[in-house]
């Protein structure tokens, strides 16, 4: 079993002060792979010092320099891809077949998208319009020292969509990895080590959002909070950081609608749905996990659904035939299996479910399933499952499918089917969900994302991650002043 009690904090290996240890458990057996010590007080308010020096050093280098660190952190993660895809499959359970895509692969592509983004960002530039008497230049400036929270889904890819950025607009950072799978956290520290990033500018501590995440929400040497987890988490460090008015931005759940319309592709649809509840075991923040059909082609649906699951095989990480691995945690578990016996209480109809006596008995595991919802305010209709849960609802009207998917709290995501493609855009700009893809369309990792509503606020990934942590400062200066721009 790997012991681990050290961290990265202003450029050097140091060892965490708490006094808990955190177990990591391989969510495939149940059983611990590897502790970690949590962080202490005394650790953060070193690694704030630390990130606190680095910011003019940060901000002083040119945004090419900051790029090229990025590109060659992305150098450092591609040559131990596979030590990664391995420790993140023990982490978080997801097959290993999948780690090396869906979880290393986008990550580097994150780190590298972003160093490309860096040119996209003004970090000056001159107003037009200006009055005659006068004109003005805009300046892009870091905001600060960033505390940056990521979840355990996507661990590595969620933290190279705030690190980056962080970096590339010239702020120091803070990294607060999930206690569940905070294993990949150290090839990052190793990687921004080896690529030579300035001492202090990347930071790493450990421990629960409780302890941890709130003292660095709170710390008067935070300028900025970035959160990726449940909207309840979020609802609580927007609490915390409103003491003093910090900058904050959250990526929190969602309970995404595919929308086939009535000349759309349902076959198409329903693998790309499918595919989406099924990989990661369902915990994707963006999954399509409500699929709305006509109601006459509910039962052409059903059947298409029913195949395209029976194809997935649930397995331990471990086995190279698995396509769905256990859920996370025993606590993530419990959840889905709550919101599963619910949805029968409340009238779902199953539609298909994975055999129970299929399913490995050792670790988290949890049979795939998916409904027919007759009433759209059911709790699973309305309620992100995070688990291999799928709702499928029919409507009659066009406009009822739009009151339907856009009737939760969330939106982060969505899709729509159509053979007809201008009248799927017509139907998308109408949807309350910040992005949201065509016919199945691949997602671009240099377009905005993040979410409406209860799903958050603020961006990420491209320049307009970048951009979130950046102060804007308008300087104005006399038309007679010789210099165009600084």
């Amino acid at each position: 079993m790997d012991h681990r009690a050290d961290t990265y904090i202003d450029g050097k290996w140091v060892e965490n002060n708490g006094d808990d240890v955190i177990a990591v458990i391989d969510p495939s057996t149940g059983q611990c792979v590897a502790t970690v010590r949590e962080s202490a007080t005394e650790d953060m308010d070193r690694a704030v010092e630390a990130a606190t020096r680095a910011r003019p050093v940060l901000r002083a280098m040119p945004p090419e320099e900051r790029a090229a660190l990025l590109g060659r952190v992305a150098d450092g993660l591609e040559a131990r891809l596979d030590e990664l895809a391995e420790l993140i499959s023990s982490e978080m359970g997801m097959p290993r077949k999948h780690c090396g895509n869906y979880q290393v692969r986008t990550a580097i592509g994150t780190f590298r998208n972003t160093a490309r983004a860096v040119a996209d960002v003004d970090f000056v530039a001159p107003l037009a319009g200006t009055a005659p008497s006068g004109r003005s230049t805009v300046l892009r400036e870091p905001v600060g020292v960033v505390a940056a929270m990521t979840p355990w889904n996507f661990p590595l890819l969620q933290t190279a969509a705030k690190i980056g950025p962080a970096i590339a607009a010239g702020c120091p950072v803070l990294l607060k990895p999930s206690e569940v799978a905070p294993l990949d956290a150290f090839v990052l520290a190793e990687a921004f080590d080896a690529a030579g990033a300035p001492p202090g500018a990347f930071n790493m501590l450990f421990g629960n959002g409780l302890h941890v995440g709130e003292y660095l929400a709170r710390h008067p040497g935070t300028a900025m909070v970035s959160l990726t987890g449940s909207t309840r988490a979020g609802r609580r460090v927007a609490e915390v950081a409103a003491a003093s008015i910090k900058r904050v931005t959250l990526e929190l759940g969602g309970k995404s609608a595919a929308v086939v319309l009535p000349d759309g592709d349902l076959a198409g649809a329903v693998e790309r749905v499918v595919r989406s509840v099924m990989i990661n075991t369902g915990q994707t923040c963006t999954a399509l996990t409500r699929l709305l059909v006509p109601f006459q082609s509910l039962p052409d649906a059903e059947e298409l659904i029913a195949a395209a699951m029976a194809a997935y095989r649930v397995g331990p990480s471990s086995d190279p035939d698995a396509d769905v691995g256990p859920l996370a945690s025993w606590n993530q578990q419990h959840r889905v299996t709550e919101h599963v016996e619910r949805a029968l209480v409340d009238g779902a109809r199953t539609i298909w479910s994975y055999p129970d006596a299929e399913l490995p008995r050792d670790g988290y595991f949890l049979s795939p399933t998916a409904f027919a919802v007759s009433d759209p305010r059911i709790a699973l209709a309305q309620q992100e499952v995070f688990g291999p849960v799928l709702a499928v609802i029919p409507y009659v009207e066009e406009d009822e499918a739009l009151s339907i998917a856009n009737g939760t709290p969330y939106g982060l995501a969505g899709a729509v089917w159509s053979a007809d493609e201008e009248r799927a855009l017509r139907f998308a700009e109408r949807m309350e969900a910040g992005s949201i893809e065509i016919n199945g369309a691949p997602f671009n990792g240099l377009a905005p994302f993040g979410g409406y509503k209860q799903s958050g606020y603020g961006r990420e990934l491209g320049a307009y991650g970048i951009a979130q942590f950046t102060e804007l400062k308008a300087i104005q200066r006399h038309a007679a002043d010789p210099a165009v721009a600084r």
